[in-house]
């Protein structure tokens, strides 16, 4: 069985989740799992339900390495993760290209993408970091305005109404961190 993973980081990212379904049902995927969350993030419920069912002879597809892990170190660990089941994995689109864990050069052609997204990606958090260091010097910078404090008022009162930490987060759209910290703030 083919089973598909398509991930975008933001739930903004619509068309790029919706262009991923896509090409992985073209692809030949009977099963798509799809989710709107950071690849930063190891809380990745649905990526975990496709590996878990996952039976022997099974092919993960994903359409880019980055849709499935943010280092080498990651993906490589996926990349065990899956043959230690009897499976492999198939990275979709490459240029035209498929690579497919099942032999060797695939393995390492894959190792090596992965090796210079991570490049790329470290250097883009250098130069963001420069950038915000001279905004800051120059007095420029103001950080990101905080989200949870402005609502501290409307989480005391969720909380006084008996609504549990938990389902505060949720209904207002804050960390479920940042509601403890306004309960300690206004209490």
């Amino acid at each position: 069985m083919k089973i598909g993973y398509a991930r975008t980081s933001t739930t903004e990212q619509i068309a790029g989740l919706e262009a991923q379904v896509r090409d992985l049902k073209a692809a030949g995927c009977e099963r798509v799992l799809q989710e709107q969350v950071s690849g930063a993030t190891t809380d990745r419920p649905l990526l975990a339900a496709a590996l878990d069912q996952m039976r022997a002879g099974d092919t993960l597809v994903v359409m880019k390495p980055d849709r499935l892990a943010r280092s080498t170190a990651d993906l490589l660990g996926y990349v065990e993760t899956v043959k230690a089941k009897g499976c492999h994995l198939i990275v979709q689109s490459m240029g035209g290209q498929t690579l497919d864990t099942s032999n060797s050069t695939s393995k390492l052609m894959l190792t090596m993408l992965a090796a210079v997204a991570e490049f790329e990606r470290d250097l883009m958090k250098e130069r963001q970091a420069e950038g915000i260091a001279k905004a800051k010097a120059e007095g420029k910078y103001q950080g990101r305005k905080p989200t949870a404090r402005t609502q501290a008022s409307e989480v005391h009162k969720l909380h006084q109404q008996g609504v549990r930490p938990t389902e505060i987060a949720k209904r207002l759209g804050i960390g479920r961190t940042s509601v403890y910290r306004c309960l300690c703030l206004v209490n």
